[in-house]
């Protein structure tokens, strides 16, 4: 009977609806007593209307982003005020224009944000603040941690772009509506202004969007939520160690192969720049959605430095033992030496002529005279054993073993001289590959660098 008379009174009456004995506490809260009874139904007079919420917050601090897990944790302070058309009294009568209540005296709205995947662990609020024209302003913090697509792919230089999705759970559009509380420019003035949690994240920027749905007939206000990620920490702990790793192991190639032990010093650097991956593992993002960039660029370094190593055991090898090896294959040739050299400013080099005479004797005495120690001659013709004196037959045995000798030795030169031009075009290729790809990742990563601020 007591809620009948009070609809109807509510219904008829252009005067505040509520009246006090006295400008008290006690007297208002006498006043509002019928409404208590009212706190499981929506608070409209029509039920045909719909209830406005007005929803904003304010972030006070990014506790942190997961990115296996594809969360954001942040913490806001939430604002939701609602109209309660049940409610509305004479400040003057009454003594004050706002009242702090339990909030289980009134209805409220269930206004939930979609992303939320965890339990709030924010202390709770027990109370609301009742105005005289009937308002309620709900303050509550909410430790929100949401699902968040993340994309990484330009990791340690990616902007985020998270969603805050406010809706009522069980209400339609026909029921609950909701709006913007404030400004939304109001909104990021007062979160940049009182942020003091941030860690490796930047809020850059909030946006607020209205959406209905038409499948559920749900009323949507959704907020975009722009963050940055501080990229100085990665830069001088992952960057710039391995570039300077494989800046080091680039100018290895002006060792001389034939007179230091480059495989030595490059396997040096690979076991340095291994360990450097396994103590720098845990400031990687892991994710199963994309493979960042860097990641990408870590495998091709270390790829390229053991490219690099095999490439000066192969060299190392060629210089070392040519001599025992065969002719180079055509194809070789062809490929390499022509081609390829041309390529790399190291032309094919014209073939030597065979010197005679003395300058024969004068560049390979050595080798001359260990075969006449041999007595490795070939035999005299019989012609000449029979009319020629002993010492001119013993002469020109001694000049055929010279002759012979000596074109064995060219033959062998020009052999090792082309494998050794091979592994030196050989070296020329990786190095200028070498030079290309720190070139192409330096730029690279410097233009994402730039771009990434400039959002």
């Amino acid at each position: 009977m007591t809620f009948i008379l009070f609809s109807i009174t509510q219904a008829l009456s252009l005067e505040p609806l509520l009246n006090c004995s006295e400008p008290t506490n006690l007297a208002l809260l006498k006043a509002l007593s019928p409404v208590f009874d009212l706190r499981f139904i929506r608070p409209v007079i029509n039920i045909n209307n719909y209830t406005e919420v007005y929803v904003s917050f304010t972030m006070y601090g990014i506790l942190g982003v997961d990115e296996k897990a594809q969360l954001l944790t942040t913490y806001i302070w939430q604002h939701i005020v609602w109209k309660n058309e049940f409610i509305s009294w004479d400040p003057e009568q009454c003594g004050t224009e706002e009242i702090t209540l339990p909030r289980t005296q009134f209805w409220t709205p269930d206004i939930v944000i979609n992303e939320f995947v965890s339990k709030n662990t924010a202390p709770f609020v027990p109370y609301v603040h009742v105005n005289s024209d009937g308002k309620i302003y709900d303050y509550s913090p909410v430790r929100v941690v949401s699902s968040c697509r993340l994309n990484i792919y330009t990791f340690p230089f990616d902007v985020q772009n998270c969603t805050f999705t406010f809706n009522s759970y069980t209400h339609t559009n026909k029921e609950i509506v909701v709006n913007l509380n404030r400004p939304i420019t109001q909104i990021l003035k007062n979160t940049l202004a009182v942020m003091s949690t941030v860690g490796e994240w930047q809020l850059i920027d909030i946006t607020a969007h209205k959406e209905s749905d038409a499948g559920f007939m749900l009323d949507e206000l959704i907020f975009y939520i722009g963050l940055r990620r501080k990229s100085t920490l990665y830069v001088v702990n992952l960057i710039i160690p391995s570039c300077s790793l494989i800046t080091v192991d680039l100018f290895s190639f002006l060792l001389p192969p034939q007179s230091v032990d480059r495989s030595a010093f490059k396997m040096t650097l690979i076991l340095g720049y291994t360990v450097f991956l396994l103590l720098m593992n845990d400031l990687l993002p892991v994710t199963g959605d994309t493979i960042p960039l860097i990641n990408v660029f870590f495998a091709l370094c270390l790829a390229l430095m053991v490219a690099s190593l095999l490439e000066t055991i192969l060299i190392t090898n060629l210089h070392s033992s040519s001599s025992r090896f065969a002719p180079v294959p055509r194809w070789v040739r062809v490929v390499v030496l022509q081609k390829l050299g041309c390529c790399v400013g190291l032309p094919p080099k014209p073939t030597k002529e065979h010197s005679t005479g003395m300058e024969l004797l004068d560049m390979y005495p050595n080798a001359v005279r260990e075969e006449i120690k041999a007595g490795k001659t070939p035999p005299m013709p019989l012609e000449l054993e029979d009319t020629t004196p002993g010492e001119l037959r013993e002469l020109g045995r001694d000049l055929r073993a010279i002759r012979l000798q000596v074109e064995k030795q060219l033959s062998g030169d020009q052999k090792s001289e082309e494998w050794i031009q091979v592994a030196s075009i050989i070296d020329r290729f990786l190095f200028g590959l070498y030079t290309l790809f720190i070139s192409v990742s330096s730029i690279t990563m410097i233009w994402i660098w730039v771009d990434s601020d400039r959002r």
